[in-house]
């Protein structure tokens, strides 16, 4: 079942260990501004998907992130989001991955679930049928088979 969450709020995600970030809703307009941002559009057509990846987390992130907590400079003097702090964060890899895991998949989720079959509730092979007959009904084979010659 879809759960609308009808108060759009800003919400606060962990990232790593004391990194703490207030995020807009992922919204429908907050995507499509994201895909026609110049940063993406700009990324060449033989780019790998990594790099496609990389361009557009960070231009999602620019226009997501509305504060922060645990962020410093190199003195350990905590900075305010401004677009080149929001990609130098997302520069650090176990940041990067968790903004990924925690804010966009959780939206792209819903895009993927309408262009495949849905999951068992049971597992992913729960409610398929056997399509291979049975080659010994009574049950498993009996004895042990003999090992292959080396040549």
């Amino acid at each position: 079942m879809l759960t609308l969450d009808l108060t759009n709020a800003p919400r606060w995600h962990d990232l790593a260990s004391g990194v703490q970030v207030l995020l807009r809703p992922l919204t429908t307009a907050l995507m499509v501004a994201t895909r026609s941002d110049p940063a993406v559009e700009e990324v060449p057509d033989e780019a790998s998907d990594e790099e496609r990846a990389v361009a557009f987390a960070k231009a999602l992130a620019r226009r997501a992130v509305l504060a922060w907590e645990g962020v410093g400079d190199a003195d350990g003097n905590a900075i305010e989001p401004s677009p080149e702090t929001i990609d130098a964060l997302l520069d650090v890899w176990p940041i990067f991955e968790a903004f990924q895991l925690t804010y966009v998949s959780k939206g792209l989720l819903l895009e993927q679930e309408k262009n495949a079959s849905a999951l068992s509730p049971t597992g992913p092979s729960a409610g398929a049928n056997d399509t291979a007959r049975v080659a010994n009904p009574a049950g498993p084979a009996q004895g042990t088979a003999k090992t292959a010659p080396r040549g």
